[in-house]
């Protein structure tokens, strides 16, 4: 480890020669921190990943496969010799003492000085009692393996900058929980899971879900924990500004999944309001947000914990409604391949306007379309495409349809206190983030990372594009023509007793 005296050592300075553990390491942000490390701390020592056996695949096999991701590719090129740095250490977080073997609880105990917890289930509808077993009980168990380590120098949670939403100014603090989180998992221990879900809304209050709740409690667990920590609460994370590449993003989880939609035609409407802020963070630039925190933890050591928003605040501003528009831009310049229909359809903050508007433009066409495939012998899909929507834009919508303002001295603090060269390597500055350019690549990177579209299907997509526009087009206005034509045969008859009537009146005259 390197010894700078009382000069402040840069971050790669820093970690020279240092042990890291992480856990979550193989999810969505894991993979680009770890990727990180590697590129931009070569002379770290080790880093340790806890990975748990997942649908029969051993926790060594893999490693095997996330280093074959994009986020690793150039390591893979450039310097695979770094690859070996990753150590794989078959566990779960969900476990006492992580379930690891006593052999590598000792290599960590005696080696690591940096612990970063990234494990969580994001999904929010889970049960109560799975989300507070990975999201509380898993924090629980990093925290007790902590405090074990005999060289812990710095210990950082990634947490959610909306697990306290009943709030409607967040700043970078600690925040009181309802009920304490060892009284939370004494009761998902000891009560059966049917009860706990029955009791669950009393539990949550004033939490829209099991996800905010959990990592609220998580939370908690860090700041009493009395360790060297830190927590940072991203927002939304999206896909990335620049690393591993430009508009890098492998799940279709929050935005993604709405932009694809969107964009494939199958989604005609939004519930929520299109001048409300769209608090949206790369993921590198959390990642680099995280790294950075662990060295200013180690280097300062805060008796209290250190909170991090990861957010944009009133820094780099972006609506709900510029978002969607310039990715419908976006979208039309560079088309998703097979799409189901021209893109269309916008915010509305009427639940019965959107309502209606997926009846008549998503359901009913999928049942006819369905309908027409099973008619031909091929296999019906578009109802379980639009079952999908309607679960993803379930889960997000809340979020669209409140705003929040979020305090960001600390992660100003943050930046302020990076060197310029360090800034450059561990970019983290919201206002770089150039809106229309970051969309554009966003896009291009979903089709290419996550749809597995081939640049050269471009072409192609922009000519079927062109005749669903035509389509498109023609549907719009047999549709006005239909309408008109059923209202003025519904206003006929009365017409005609209208006409009558005044006949006869002036008969009688």
């Amino acid at each position: 480890m390197t010894n700078m005296g009382s000069e402040k050592p840069s971050i790669t300075e820093w970690f020279q020669g240092r042990h890291v553990l992480v856990t979550g390491g193989t999810g969505f942000m894991g993979k680009v921190l770890v990727s990180k490390f590697l590129k931009s701390c070569p002379e770290v020592e080790a880093i340790y990943l806890i990975i748990r056996e997942k649908k029969g695949i051993p926790s060594k096999n893999r490693i095997s496969t996330l280093v074959q991701q994009e986020p690793f590719r150039l390591l893979r090129e450039n310097h695979p010799e770094r690859l070996k740095k990753l150590v794989v250490v078959p566990g779960d977080t969900t476990c006492d003492g992580l379930g690891m073997s006593t052999d590598d609880a000792n290599i960590i105990k005696n080696n690591v000085s940096v612990v970063i917890n990234m494990a969580a289930n994001v999904r929010f509808d889970v049960p109560l009692k799975s989300a507070v077993t990975m999201n509380t009980k898993g924090t629980a168990n990093v925290i007790a393996l902590a405090k074990q380590l005999k060289n812990l120098d710095s210990f950082i949670h990634v947490s959610t900058a909306y697990c306290h939403c009943h709030e409607t100014v967040l700043y970078e603090k600690h925040y009181p929980v309802s009920i304490s989180p060892e009284a939370i998992m004494k009761i998902v221990d000891e009560i059966p899971e049917n009860i706990v879900s029955a009791m669950s809304p009393n539990l949550l209050g004033e939490q829209p879900n099991t996800y905010a709740f959990t990592k609220a409690l998580g939370e908690d667990l860090v700041n009493k924990c009395g360790l060297p920590s830190g927590i940072l609460r991203p927002s939304i994370v999206v896909g990335s500004l620049k690393e591993p590449d430009c508009g890098w993003v492998d799940n279709i989880n929050g935005p993604t999944g709405l932009m694809i939609g969107a964009g494939k035609g199958v989604i005609r409407s939004m519930l929520g309001k299109p001048h409300y802020k769209a608090d949206l963070i790369p993921c590198d630039l959390a990642v680099n947000m995280t790294i950075a925190l662990a060295w200013k933890v180690g280097l300062e050591k805060p008796e209290k914990t250190l909170f991090v928003n990861s957010t944009l605040s009133d820094e780099n501003p972006i609506t709900w409604g510029e978002a969607i528009e310039t990715g419908r831009q976006c979208v039309i310049t560079n088309p998703f391949s097979q799409p189901l229909w021209y893109p269309g359809g916008n915010f509305t903050t009427s639940k019965f306007v959107h309502f209606m508007i997926v009846i008549l433009f998503q359901l009913i066409p999928a049942y006819i379309l369905d309908g027409l495939l099973m008619l031909t012998g091929n296999k019906p899909f578009l109802i379980k495409v639009q079952d999908r929507i309607h679960y993803g834009i379930k889960l997000v919508d809340y979020y669209m349809r409140k705003e929040w303002v979020f305090k960001n001295e600390n992660q100003k603090a943050l930046l302020e206190s990076l060197s310029l060269h360090d800034r450059k390597i561990f970019y983290m500055n919201v206002k770089e983030i150039k809106w229309s350019e970051f969309i554009s690549n966003y896009i291009l990177g979903a089709r290419k990372y996550y749809l597995k579209d081939d640049p050269s299907t471009l072409p192609r997509a922009r000519r079927i594009f062109a005749y669903l526009y035509v389509i498109d087009q023609v549907v719009k206005i047999g549709f006005m023509l239909l309408a008109g034509w059923l209202i003025y045969s519904c206003l006929l008859p009365y017409k005609t007793i209208i006409g009558t009537s005044f006949h006869a009146s002036e008969l009688v005259d």
